[in-house]
């Protein structure tokens, strides 16, 4: 690097020129990295609280089990009611403790999966007592179940807006298909029909229309609002 005045060549880092006391000019100063306005550390990532609950839970779980499936095996010498206890205690396991082994477990995932273990419990107990419910029953009834409740988990966390006609539409479809879980019911066990489930569309068909009123007429909008804070 020389001196821009008097052409003598200077040494790095010295301000100005030992000659003719010319301050020195970088070229390079103007290429300098700009200052950084925010910090280049990443945040810390926490750990998740809720992994000792689950260890504690499934070691607590896996304990009931055995001891029920040796019990029954020395007493009886077969699985008998431990078979349901084994199952009961899975679906607890499925449904409360697995989604605790997740940072930010997703309830469109899991919402069929407890579902899922429901219906495995209640295939397991229907042969084990010699029943023919399930297929003309349960399934279908836990079969609407799981659909509505997961489209409302769905709308719900994915579409921000509309939530009154959301909230709405659920309802209107709950009522309809309880004119068709009493359908399956008569079919199943034999009953009479138009029993209940007139008043469950009345209550839930009446309930979302006044919902879907409320997100068409502003004022009736703003004062359910305020009142129910939705």
């Amino acid at each position: 690097m020389y001196c821009v005045k008097c052409g003598v060549r200077l040494q790095d880092g010295v301000p100005s020129c030992p000659l003719c006391q010319t301050p020195v000019w970088n070229p390079d100063a103007d290429k300098a990295e700009p200052e950084k306005r925010y910090s280049s550390r990443l945040p810390k990532r926490l750990p998740n609280e809720r992994i000792p609950a689950a260890i504690f839970l499934t070691i607590v779980l896996c304990a009931v089990c055995s001891a029920c499936f040796f019990f029954c095996m020395e007493q009886l010498g077969k699985v008998a009611w431990s078979g349901h206890v084994m199952l009961a205690c899975a679906v607890v396991y499925v449904c409360a403790v697995l989604p605790m082994w997740f940072r930010k477990p997703n309830p469109v995932i899991f919402v069929p999966v407890s579902f899922a273990a429901v219906g495995g419990m209640l295939l397991y107990i229907c042969v084990d007592t010699g029943g023919k419910w399930f297929l003309s029953f349960a399934f279908p009834v836990l079969g609407i179940i799981t659909i509505l409740t997961t489209a409302a988990v769905v709308l719900l966390r994915y579409v921000g807006r509309w939530k009154l006609f959301i909230i709405g539409g659920l309802l209107i479809a709950i009522g309809g298909s309880s004119m068709l879980i009493e359908m399956f019911q008569h079919i199943t066990f034999e009953t009479r029909m138009f029993v209940w489930s007139p008043y469950a569309v009345s209550a839930f068909c009446g309930a979302g229309l006044f919902l879907l009123l409320a997100g068409i007429i502003k004022p009736l909008r703003q004062w359910l609002i305020r009142r129910a804070f939705l």
